[in-house]
């Protein structure tokens, strides 16, 4: 078996039988791709059959020099998968990187905005522009309902729920779930939606696409994460910031008023409540006030 042969099949299985979304998947070949640059090196490649624990060993340490521990782990969880998947279609007998050890990594604490930052943000969109009334209400919906960006270019008009509450949102896997939506946050999609995108020439392929592009296309990922930078400079946030600090904040900000977890767990979608549980970051004060106000002895 040829690598691409093994790439383009695993990619497929992805695809149909695990139901992960296309940039998880392209990531995850990505990640191989790498690895088969480095073996291109060798006088005599191993194959997917035929790579040993030592051929995928100097491939680990190669990458060490280049990314961060952290970027090594994903890594080397996407290799594991991809070999086990040769396992289960009869490909090998063994998985090379079994007796490979990803390295430690320390709970990476989210970054996150302050709301008064998030203010700040909204408040140095240009509204005079078309494309500021949507930028503002992208925004609005990114913080006030949690969304992945990816989820956010892909909803639609269709999505949209305002009498019950609710948007529909697909995440990852193709999941469904219904998020809360405040009145707020609905108040600008509808300016959006009535004044500025009904005077857009939508693409046919794209009738139902809530946000859109000044040529009435979807918006690409890189292009939320280009307005968001360039609000940040423009209010002059010194922080990294990305689509997902809004999702950061919008759960951090959740439990620091008083949700519980689960709550915010089928809000953001996450599969495991211990995906969840990063944003358990409350500071010492937040965490004697709940003892004061919660625990039965406190009057003791």
């Amino acid at each position: 078996m040829k690598w691409e042969t093994g790439i383009s099949n695993y990619k497929s299985y992805l695809r149909i039988e695990r139901g992960l979304s296309e940039n998880t998947i392209d990531n995850y070949a990505r990640d191989l791709k790498k690895l088969t640059r480095h073996l291109e090196q060798l006088d005599s490649p191993p194959d997917p059959i035929t790579i040993a624990k030592d051929d995928i060993q100097d491939f680990i340490y190669a990458i060490a020099k280049e990314v961060q521990a952290r970027s090594q782990a994903r890594i080397i969880s996407g290799l594991k998968g991809f070999f086990n998947y040769l396992i289960f279609e009869d490909y090998r007998k063994d998985n090379p990187l079994d007796l490979i050890e990803s390295p430690r990594l320390g709970r990476k604490l989210p970054d996150t905005l302050a709301e008064e930052e998030i203010d700040a943000l909204i408040t140095a969109i240009n509204l005079s522009t078309p494309q500021g009334e949507r930028n503002r209400a992208m925004l609005e919906t990114l913080y006030s309902c949690g969304l992945r960006v990816t989820e956010l270019i892909s909803l639609k008009l269709s999505d949209l729920y305002f009498e019950e509450g609710f948007i529909n949102v697909i995440g990852k896997g193709d999941k469904q779930r219904f998020v809360p939506i405040s009145e707020h946050t609905q108040k600008y999609i509808d300016i959006y939606r009535n004044e500025i995108r009904t005077h857009i020439d939508v693409k046919p392929e794209h009738v139902d696409i809530l946000f859109l592009n000044r040529r009435g296309r979807q918006l690409t990922r890189a292009m939320i994460f280009t307005i968001i930078k360039d609000l940040a400079v423009k209010a002059g946030i010194k922080k990294s910031i990305s689509p997902h600090t809004f999702r950061h904040s919008f759960a951090t900000h959740l439990l620091q008023n008083g949700a519980d977890l689960r709550s915010i767990q089928q809000m953001l979608g996450h599969e495991s409540i211990t995906t969840t549980e990063i944003y358990m970051h409350v500071d010492r004060s937040d965490l004697a006030r709940v003892m004061e106000q919660y625990h039965p002895r406190k009057d003791s």
